[in-house]
């Protein structure tokens, strides 16, 4: 059965070379991938500059131990999941391993079955979590993140545009004549409508550098990163185009292009005057 280890990447820590041995190859035999390191500072490195998705790590090692290990970890903000193990249980309460930052905790010797019972509901836990993360930020009917995850969104795009001067530009969409069709054939048609909005944006942005958002009722942001003017204009012709194929409402668009020493506001508010101008042309 396909249980989909070969995603997650382990990093296991023992000080005991042959034991880190033993419990990378028994991991390995599982799918996962496995790397091992008999250190804990050297570990930590490795977790910064690594993908690594899980840490197995023993609590009892000299001079930088697991429950230092676990620690720095959790400081650094690293999204990983932390097993702790230890052959010496009854010197670590399961609350102070837990209160330390690790998901769960077993003691050595242990059986294969047995870490693979705590990984896997680790795993499950973790797609629960971010299913319901995702459900959050996401509106129902047009399959688009929402307006409070475009704010957070863009706030962090502003704010790494600032540091590393990295080109980002936002677009500002809304339908034209929405509330005369939807009081022309009703809410119903009305909500298919925006769902098709949803689906003409993502297909014609970049898969996994633009953001698409729904901002309002019929108000739609798309953030482009590592989009310079050109990229937005190709981009914005593209949606106007779907939108004429499309078997419903037009699109009117206004865009901004960040500039230095921009704030998130700004830049709505350039995008925004850029549509109303926009919208005006149409309606002419």
């Amino acid at each position: 059965m396909e249980r989909g280890y070969h995603k997650e990447h382990l990093l296991v820590v023992d000080d005991e070379i042959e034991v880190a041995k033993v419990v990378t190859e028994l991991l390995s035999s599982l799918g996962f991938n496995v790397d091992s390191e008999n250190s804990g500072k050297k570990a930590l490195q490795k977790i910064k500059n690594g993908k690594y998705t899980f840490l197995i790590t023993d609590i009892n090692m000299p001079e930088f131990n697991g429950i230092e290990l676990i620690k720095n970890v959790r400081e650094e903000k690293i999204d990983i999941s932390i097993i702790a193990m230890t052959g010496y249980d009854k010197d670590y309460a399961y609350m102070d391993v837990i209160n330390a930052g690790a998901n769960d905790f077993i003691s050595k010797p242990f059986k294969i079955d047995e870490i693979e019972a705590k990984i896997s509901r680790i795993l499950i836990e973790k797609r629960i979590r971010d299913e319901l993360a995702k459900l959050s930020i996401t509106d129902n009917l047009t399959g688009l993140f929402n307006q409070r995850h475009f704010h957070n969104k863009l706030k962090e795009e502003v704010n790494r545009a600032n540091r590393q001067n990295h080109p980002l530009s936002l677009i500002l969409l809304d339908l034209d004549n929405f509330k005369k069709y939807n009081d022309t054939y009703g809410h119903l048609a009305g909500d298919r409508i925006l769902a098709q909005a949803g689906k003409i944006i993502l297909s014609n942005i970049r898969e996994n550098v633009d953001t698409a958002f729904r901002y309002g009722g019929d108000e739609f942001a798309i953030i482009l990163v590592e989009a310079d003017k050109e990229i937005v204009l190709n981009t914005s012709e593209r949606i106007k185009k779907g939108f004429e194929k499309g078997d419903g409402v037009t699109a009117s668009l206004g865009f901004a292009t960040y500039q230095k020493e921009m704030d998130a506001n700004d830049l709505i508010a350039l995008a925004d005057k850029d549509l109303y101008e926009s919208k005006n042309k149409n309606n002419k």
